[in-house]
């Protein structure tokens, strides 16, 4: 009863903490051991629990007294140590112990959500309602980061590139989604957000988000194995498995995932075509299935030529097939009359196949003991995506009667990118505290893209030429950067400098058309912290970015899905270019509210355009004048009870979009908030019972001339360890409420439409995961020499 009333308070306690400056665990022969738990007790009741990065910690405590000091690390024997308080440093040696190591899992002692200066990581592998499901699903758990049905994902309000292990993923839109859904969250080990990447990223981008996958380690040959199976609507499942081998200089590892995906779809959009004397509603009924299976796949090597060189290879692969069959009923009322004039019937089929592969080849070399290292990563990403649809519409008159002109089109295309990159980084220490690093990168993309539109009568398919079309785009990136970090007393610095040079060439053979641009930008970083004392910081940020259109929205093919809509994309895009400063302050290295300013300028979107008179209506790419916003970011982590973890995040923003679009000017104000809440029980720790409550919300905000609803999501699950800790079983509920489906209005002008779309997102998942051998842990991270491209295919 004590717990089930704590489970129902939500209290933000403050407790008034000095400072231990100095920690370090190390093995016997003090070798600093990374991801230790160490745990700060006094009689019954933690006072703190933290994880040692690089061996380092340090600790908030309270008064001066005796206290333990408890640490836990994979492969070592518990630890404890009396302290007598206060003490300006530690040392905790700790003994190897392979029983150890077969029995405690790393998910069982790291924090849910981690916040540090950079970053926050979600730790993926210790929560319930993440695991057991898809990647796609696990990112959407991750503390403010929202998914869209188009595919689209942003952290923090901001747009986002896509790593997996430091390496971009080469996909965007719906078949990233897919892409996505096809990687088993089992595999993954934690998301890392980067809200402020520093110089070493490629610009591309508002933020980072860099997934890290699960890699099992310890000599040998160890396995992870794990399923899950969801119901929503329809049921879907997906196996994987992740192993690892590892003798004396090698290290082989891999994983496979299969996945098996059906989701309801529904949709109710309407049109109102208002033009002098003439006045029509069109309604449209969608229904419908998206259905889909895929192969992910990764294998790669290291080699520990010596001591200070290693090379490694990496493989990964991606196949994947799906389908997506819809009905639309379209009810047309003309002059407010009571009866339909006419109504439409519309079968839309549309199936595809996507094959992706990415090939890296990467060496490593450490120069001296005191950080000096080079690293030179290669690569070559060869993509190709098939698609066809076929949609056929006839019509019939408020009477019954039959529309004279039906409608039968079937237009298949082909798309192949193929992306060459290679780049060389340079790390250099001096003064003990300072770093230094630099790098170049090149990169060439070349997409060839077929699209052929046939009629299709009772005669059989006929080819129109000019519907069809051929369209072919190059892009080539030179990179440089050099950026400078480290401490001086109570500041610390790190600030650096992008240069990027870019030539673009987009030619439709149709169209007749031939885009070039040639630019060169740079791109600054600046990073600043004072520690006003051990429980106060303040810090400062300024960065500039850029967002490159994705391929798709340069092709200006013409896709329809029905006689009277259809989609293009636009060959004459520009980039955007992004401006982003924040003030924070964190108080006891836990605490944190920001304020931030960011601002875009040749922000480009989708956009939808109707034709009154014609009554057609189709989705275009153009770029907007000016979206800007400001706000605030706090994150309050609470720990009420030992066996209760709570992350609190809030974000406040005014947000203004204005730009000239149709022959009319926009100027939107609108202000919002995004509220989450995460907590983790641990219920019975000696069974290894837990379970979990996540929830966000997301006020109604503006996106050009669209007006996009609330939105909320609700999900909760418990987990049950098994088989001396190897194994994990898994129940999850998502979205129980239904509050994630998107709402879309657009009132500008002579411009009225919107729609509601319900993507099945809720749903039951039971899982279960199962480890033979060594633990594993996240994956070699390298940043490869492809990075922003991989986000920006299709």
């Amino acid at each position: 009863m004590k717990k089930l009333t704590l489970l129902l308070l939500l209290c933000f306690p403050l407790i008034t903490l000095a400072q231990l400056r100095k920690g370090l665990v190390s093995s016997k022969t003090g070798e600093p051991i990374d991801g230790a738990t160490i745990s700060l007790r006094h009689g019954d009741s933690t006072l703190a629990i933290q994880t040692s990065k690089n061996g380092l910690f340090s600790f908030p405590q309270p008064f001066k007294g005796s206290y333990i000091l408890k640490a836990n690390a994979v492969g070592y024997k518990n630890t404890v140590q009396t302290l007598n308080l206060p003490m300006d440093s530690v040392v905790i040696e700790m003994i190897s112990d392979d029983k150890t190591l077969e029995q405690v899992t790393v998910s069982a002692s790291k924090p849910l959500i981690v916040r540090k200066i950079d970053r926050v990581i979600f730790n993926v592998e210790n929560s319930i309602i993440a695991s057991g499901a898809t990647v796609w699903d696990a990112l959407g758990k991750a503390p403010g980061v929202q998914t869209r049905f188009d595919g689209g994902v942003t952290a923090n309000n901001k747009g986002v590139v896509i790593y997996m292990d430091d390496k971009p993923i080469r996909l965007s839109g719906e078949d990233l989604a897919a892409y996505l859904r096809s990687l088993p969250s089992d595999n993954i080990a934690k998301i890392e957000i980067i809200a402020n990447p520093t110089a070493r990223y490629d610009a591309q981008g508002g933020a980072v988000i860099n997934i890290i996958s699960k890699k099992p380690k310890g000599d040998g040959f160890n396995v992870v194995l794990s399923g899950g199976y969801t119901q929503s609507t329809y049921s879907s499942y997906n196996p994987s498995m992740v192993f690892n081998y590892r003798k004396d200089k090698l290290n082989v590892y891999g994983s496979y995932g299969y996945s098996r995906r059906k989701k309801d779809h529904t949709e109710s959009e309407y049109i109102i075509f208002d033009s002098p004397g003439n006045y029509s509603d069109w309604r449209n009924d969608k229904s419908g299935t998206r259905s889909g299976n895929a192969n992910s796949y990764k294998i790669g090597a290291d080699y520990n030529l010596t001591n200070k060189q290693v090379i490694g290879i990496l493989v990964n692969g991606y196949n994947g097939a799906n389908s997506r069959p819809n009905s639309t009923l379209t009810t047309i009322v003309n002059n407010h009359a009571a009866l339909p004039d006419s109504i439409l019937h519309t079968q839309n089929v549309s199936n595809g196949k996507a094959y992706q592969y990415s090939f890296n080849l990467n060496y490593k070399i450490k120069l001296d003991t005191n950080g000096r290292n080079i690293n030179v990563d290669l690569d070559y990403v060869p993509y190709q995506n098939k698609n066809s649809q076929q949609v056929d519409t006839y019509g019939t008159l408020g009477n019954g009667n039959l529309l004279p002109d039906n409608y039968h089109i079937f237009t298949p295309s082909n798309q192949n990118i193929d992306i060459y990159s290679g780049k060389l980084d340079y790390t250099d220490k001096f003064w003990k505290k300072w770093t230094f690093e630099s790098g170049v990168k090149y990169s060439s993309i070349r997409t060839r893209n077929s699209f052929d539109f046939y009629n299709n009568p009772t005669t059989g398919p006929e080819l129109v030429p000019n519907r069809s079309d051929r369209f072919e785009y190059a892009e080539n990136i030179s990179a440089i950067y050099a950026s400078i970090s480290g401490d001086a007393g109570k500041w610390s610095f790190e600030g650096g400098l992008r240069g990027e040079y870019t030539r673009t060439n987009g030619k439709s053979l149709v169209l007749n058309t031939n885009n070039q641009n040639n630019y060169f930008k740079l791109f600054p970083t600046l990073f600043v912290a004072y520690k006003m004392n051990k429980d106060n910081e303040i810090n400062l940020v300024y960065n500039s970015r850029i967002n490159r259109p994705e391929y798709w929205r340069l092709n200006p093919f013409k896709s329809y899905t029905s006689p009277y809509t259809y989609l293009e994309g636009n060959p004459a895009l520009q980039p955007a270019f992004i401006y982003n400063g924040e003030l924070g302050y964190t108080y006891k290295q836990q605490y944190n509210i920001s304020f931030y300013l960011r601002r875009v300028v040749d922000y480009f979107s989708n956009i939808s355009v109707q034709d009154n008179t014609s009554k057609l209506f189709y989705d275009t790419q153009r770029n907007l004048d000016l979206s800007q916003e400001m706000g605030f970011s706090a994150s309050f982590p609470i720990k009420p009870a030992s066996w209760w973890e709570i992350n609190n995040y809030a974000q406040g923003s005014y947000r203004q979009e204005k730009s000239g679009y149709l022959q009319a000017r926009y100027d939107y104000h609108v202000w919002g908030i995004y509220l989450s809440t995460n907590h983790a029980f641990t219920l019975n720790k000696t069974q290894g019972l837990k379970a979990e409550i996540s929830a966000w919300y997301s006020s109604p905000t503006i996106q050009g001339i669209y007006k996009l609803a609330q939105l909320y999501d609700v999900s909760a699950g418990v987990s049950k360890g098994l088989f001396k800790g190897k194994g994990t079983l898994r129940l999850a509920v998502n979205d129980m409420f239904y509050g994630n489906a998107y709402r879309i209005d657009v009132d500008y002008e002579n411009q009225h439409n919107g729609f509601y779309e319900k993507n099945d997102t809720r749903s039951a998942t039971l899982s279960f995961s199962y480890r033979l051998g060594g633990n594993p842990t996240a994956a070699r991270k390298r940043t490869s020499a492809s990075e922003e491209e991989k986000k920006r295919t299709q």
